[in-house]
């Protein structure tokens, strides 16, 4: 037995960005064998992308691309040119599984689609995940995460009320296609186990991000109902938002609090101090229904009341009366969060080119197969000379002319 979980699994990774890159990251963490497939000729817009080393820019000094690459090695091919996709093709056989996430037309334009390389391994597993699917009307439109966030709903339900767009942070649908796709590879692999029997998974990352709003969709075919911007309201607890505590540092400090049950709401007035004048005899909070009913109030009366605390001690006294609270952490609060230091979640790896780097840990710990960030994120090429020539059989004058000739690049 391996120490890791999917250790022996061979992946031809050919995504760029997020979606797909993040899939393979998922797969390399836990012990597969990931080669990352870029080129110069068109940088992934992550290797250009904020937060870079020393608040240089370059196109290895990317945290944002390095966070989601670790554990891989990484090779540089233009496959604009016909001797580029004639190496990755000799890369095929050694693969277990391809990803790409392209618009459709690329890896068809480059005979590297699906019906091609399945008549160089017949058993290959390929993923294929771009915004809108392989097939369909809008198949062929590119895009990014942000974009896909508001054609998928998120952008429109986010805002603080009627006339208000306040989007999620970031490519939203980027962290929920990545599950989806992981399962559905996972799944392939098994079959395959079975069956001998490669497969082809079309990734759609707009129909993955609906499910994220399965509850909004359904009330909509059973009631009509259009979910619309709401702010931080819910239909089951109340209080339900975010409120500003007092300042600390010169910076502004806030608690998250949800509040279930007549009870709950009971014991945060009592850890408030605030039983007798907050709760005697105004109906408007008496109850859920009541508080529900009268929100806006509701609100700005909690916000009254926990203005004046440090939101990390009212965090800890909520939770001990039984009330669901944490304090909304900064990303310094998050390095600095004693769960996360109990868990060893934030991992130091050396990094090619920006030495030390700080990376986040694993999503979950499997007893007998922990996974483990292995190696940081490739350079741009830097296993060029390994794959090529270790494993491709190239020489190092081959490797050199295709180089002169920028074929890897």
């Amino acid at each position: 037995m391996g120490r890791y979980a999917l250790e022996g699994v061979h992946i031809l990774d050919f995504a760029w960005v997020g979606v797909g890159p993040i899939t393979g990251k998922y797969f390399a963490d836990n012990g597969a064998d990931v080669i990352r497939v870029e080129s110069a000729a068109r940088l992934d817009v992550l290797r250009v992308g904020p937060p870079w080393k020393d608040a240089k820019p370059g196109v290895n000094s990317s945290q944002f691309f390095a966070s989601y690459n670790t554990s891989k090695k990484g090779i540089t091919l233009d496959l604009s040119k016909p001797a580029a996709r004639e190496l990755a093709r000799k890369l095929v056989p050694w693969a277990d599984i391809v990803i790409e996430s392209f618009t459709p037309k690329a890896m068809r334009k480059w005979e590297l689609d699906y019906p091609h390389l399945r008549e160089i391994k017949p058993d290959l597993i390929m993923l294929s995940t771009c915004m809108q699917g392989q097939t369909g009307p809008n198949a062929m439109y590119p895009g990014f995460g942000q974009l896909m966030a508001a054609l998928s709903g998120f952008y429109y339900i986010s805002g603080y009320g009627e006339g208000s767009c306040a989007p999620p942070y970031g490519a939203y649908s980027d962290f929920i296609a990545p599950r989806f796709s992981a399962c559905a590879l996972l799944a392939a692999l098994d079959y395959r186990r079975r069956t001998g029997r490669g497969q082809y998974i079309d990734m759609s990352q707009y129909e993955a991000a609906l499910h994220n709003l399965a509850p909004a969709l359904i009330d909509y075919f059973a009631t009509g109902r259009v979910l619309g911007p709401r702010a931080n309201a819910s239909d089951r607890y109340s209080p339900h938002g975010a409120y500003r505590c007092a300042d600390e540092d010169g910076h502004e400090r806030w608690i998250a609090i949800a509040v279930g049950t007549d009870t709950e709401w009971r014991s945060m007035l009592a850890t408030l101090g605030a039983g007798v004048q907050a709760d005697s005899g105004d109906a408007r909070f008496e109850s859920m229904r009541a508080r529900l009913d009268n929100r806006a109030a509701l609100d700005e009366l909690v916000g009254s009341l926990v203005r004046s605390h440090q939101a990390l001690e009212l965090a800890a006294e909520l939770q001990s009366a039984g009330v669901a609270a944490y304090p909304v952490e900064n990303c310094v609060d998050l390095h600095r969060d004693e769960n996360l230091e109990a868990f060893d979640f934030w991992h130091w790896l050396e990094h090619k080119e920006m030495g030390p780097s700080v990376y986040e840990g694993l999503q979950h710990r499997m007893s007998r197969t922990p996974g483990d960030l292995r190696t940081a994120a490739p350079t741009l090429g830097q296993h060029n000379d390994e794959v090529l020539g270790e494993m491709l059989g190239l020489s190092a004058a081959e490797i050199d002319k295709l180089k002169q000739e920028q074929v890897i690049f």
